[in-house]
């Protein structure tokens, strides 16, 4: 039992002293107007909303989970204006670079009946990584300088989960290695995307907005807070919705103009919303945005990690 105890604690020693740990990079929980400290960079002729101070229980949407108060980004494209367009914002004088990565909650909303959408509901939640932070990355951008990932509002297109990057500036098509789902589908109806169960309008958007019935279909992921992330890490950009893997790009592949963040909201055709509430529920929500470094231990400290977690097994049994 004295080998194994000694085992245990030099093995407990290297595990606490090798395991990964995240610092904050960069914060933004938009309780208080920042508006001063974003730029917006929309394509020719759409007319958009960048509102970076919105408070999102005026349609009924619920406090984010991971902070306080019902401020956050809203966005919108195309409320009037019928072009193929869309429109990314940045925060100003922000770069990461190395290992870390980017989270935040998103809510997407659309005009109703849920499911196959009101008018105009077919519209796209973009965000991304490596921008320089000085040109639009919106869907239809080319060329472009960053890595995005998006889905769909209302699962109304074949392709309802996009990467984009230097490499594909419009999206990595379906069957592309970069996404995780078996063969590769981006379409919101593949078994794989079933993980993003069905959800209805919250009691309190419907009493206001009485068309806001139904429920959205299994792989949409709008109508519930979802927790976003953009891991950079090891030479990849692996991007997450809930804990499900989605897409992994090869950082070698591409070419980045900067280290900033975008977030972003596109129309997917050239068309216009004709219902009064577009402007309202055709949105894109961004809350609780962090940027964190992370620590990826050596192949020897994982290792060391294994011996860890050995050695404390052994001496569980023996003591």
């Amino acid at each position: 039992m004295k080998v194994s105890l000694v085992v245990a604690s030099l093995a407990g020693a290297l595990l606490f002293s090798s395991v990964s740990f995240a610092a904050t990079l960069y914060s933004q929980d938009f309780n208080v107007d920042d508006s001063a400290n974003w730029t917006a960079f929309p394509s020719a002729g759409v007319d958009y909303v960048a509102d970076y101070f919105y408070d999102y229980s005026a349609i009924g949407v619920p406090a984010a989970p991971n902070g306080t108060g019902t401020r956050g980004l809203k966005l919108t494209a195309n409320n009037s204006a019928a072009v193929f367009g869309g429109v990314t914002v940045s925060p100003n004088g922000q770069s990461f670079s190395g290992n870390y990565k980017l989270s935040f909650d998103m809510w997407q909303n659309y005009v109703g009946p849920l499911g196959p959408g009101g008018s105009g509901t077919t519209q796209f939640s973009q965000y991304g990584i490596g921008t320089a932070g000085t040109a639009t990355q919106w869907i239809g951008a080319t060329p472009k300088d960053s890595v995005t990932f998006g889905t769909t509002l209302d699962g109304g297109s074949a392709a309802d989960f996009r990467a984009y990057s230097s490499a594909a500036p419009t999206s990595y098509a379906s069957g592309n290695a970069v996404y995780v789902a078996p063969a590769g589908a981006i379409n919101n109806s593949a078994a794989y995307y079933a993980v993003y169960a069905p959800q209805s309008a919250p009691a309190a958007q419907v009493g206001l907005f009485p068309g806001q019935t139904g429920s959205t279909d299994a792989g949409e992921t709008s109508f519930t807070w979802r927790r976003v992330t953009i891991e950079v890490a090891g030479g990849f950009a692996t991007w997450s919705i809930d804990g499900t893997p989605l897409a992994k790009i090869d950082m070698s592949t591409v070419t980045l103009g900067g280290g900033n963040i975008l977030f972003g909201h596109s129309d997917t055709n050239a068309g216009a919303s004709t219902d009064t509430n577009r402007v309202a529920l055709n949105v894109t929500l961004i809350d609780n945005v962090k940027v964190e470094s992370v620590e990826i231990p050596e192949p020897a400290s994982a290792f060391l990690c294994g011996v860890a977690s050995l050695g404390f097994a052994i001496f569980r049994r023996r003591g």
